[in-house]
């Protein structure tokens, strides 16, 4: 990546840190640590910051700032897949197979979602077991617990 660039910035679930490639998102995660932010933070990151402190108010459900995560072309796939659950709503690692037209490669989805440079944008903490239980967050079952919940919590209209 030759025009890496980083920035952090709180959210309600720790520190996130975005990295990009100078024009695209490449990874985002987050950490439990705190990071104080020195450098100057690029336009395309800075959309990027906007648009995951909206989707943390409330306000934002779809994300279309640039990203282009790196991974194989079958994590794509499986990424790509991810992107199609609507928010506020999960599905289970073998509807994801089943969507993906392979049932057997139920431990080979749930591996790419693992690997997801992108968290919440690209929304693997949508996926549950399929009784519904909390299984597997690379951020911890805590962050999938709260986003999930974050993303339940519809905030209803005054009528007046």
């Amino acid at each position: 990546m030759k025009n890496r660039h980083q920035a952090y910035f709180q959210t309600p679930i720790g520190t996130a840190r975005i990295t990009g490639d100078g024009t695209s998102v490449v990874s985002l995660e987050v950490l439990d640590e705190k990071f104080i932010e020195r450098d100057v933070i690029p336009d395309y990151i800075i959309i990027a910051i906007n648009q995951l402190n909206e989707y943390f108010e409330g306000e934002r459900k779809v994300f279309d700032f640039p990203i282009a995560p790196q991974g194989t072309e079958f994590q794509r796939k499986v990424w790509s897949e991810l992107s199609k659950i609507p928010y506020g709503k999960t599905i289970s690692y073998a509807e994801q197979s089943k969507r993906m037209g392979d049932l057997k490669a139920i431990r080979a989805i749930a591996t790419a979602n693992g690997k997801n440079p992108l968290w919440i944008v690209v929304p693997c903490h949508r996926v549950v077991g399929s009784n519904g239980s909390l299984t597997g967050y690379a951020g911890g079952l805590w962050r999938k617990k709260w986003l999930l919940e974050h993303e339940k919590c519809e905030k209803q209209q005054s009528l007046f």
